[in-house]
């Protein structure tokens, strides 16, 4: 059975073993530290966000985790799917769509308008996994711009 723990302190090790894990997929840069700084950040704050561990029979196999964003087009709070992970052993199993279906029943219970996601081109699984629970490939482009 899926079930789904909030991140707490204690949860810090773990999950960032796992974010090394998931980044390591399309060879991005993770720093243990500051992640581990970020997330201790991000849970003292709720108006942040929200994070899952992702439990089966008790074993955890993956997070997931929805930061919040206030828009006016949208006309309140929205939230970017930042990271959905499963670990490996798990995939293919049917708990993505199980993620999603939490994911968006919090959703309505948080009052979000919209959940934005970003997937690499290449991932075509979690594309399928993303259409299949209703999302849409948006009309626009995401662009983006780091501020050093």
């Amino acid at each position: 059975m899926i079930q789904f723990k909030p991140v707490v302190i204690t949860d810090i090790d773990s999950i960032v073993f796992m974010m090394q894990e998931f980044y390591a997929i399309d060879n991005y840069p993770i720093d243990v530290d500051v992640s581990k700084a970020l997330w201790r950040a991000f849970i003292s704050n709720e108006n942040l966000g929200k994070s899952w561990l992702i439990a089966l029979d008790d074993e955890i196999v993956g997070y997931v985790i929805l930061t919040f964003i206030f828009s006016f087009e949208y006309q309140g709070r929205i939230a970017f799917l930042d990271e959905l992970f499963v670990s490996k052993k798990y995939r293919g199993k049917g708990i993505g769509s199980k993620v999603l279906a939490f994911i968006l029943a919090e959703s309505k219970k948080l009052s979000l308008k919209l959940i934005y996601l970003e997937i690499e081109n290449h991932n075509e699984n979690a594309q399928k996994l993303y259409i299949a629970s209703g999302f849409e490939l948006h009309n626009r482009k995401l662009m983006a711009r780091k501020i050093n």
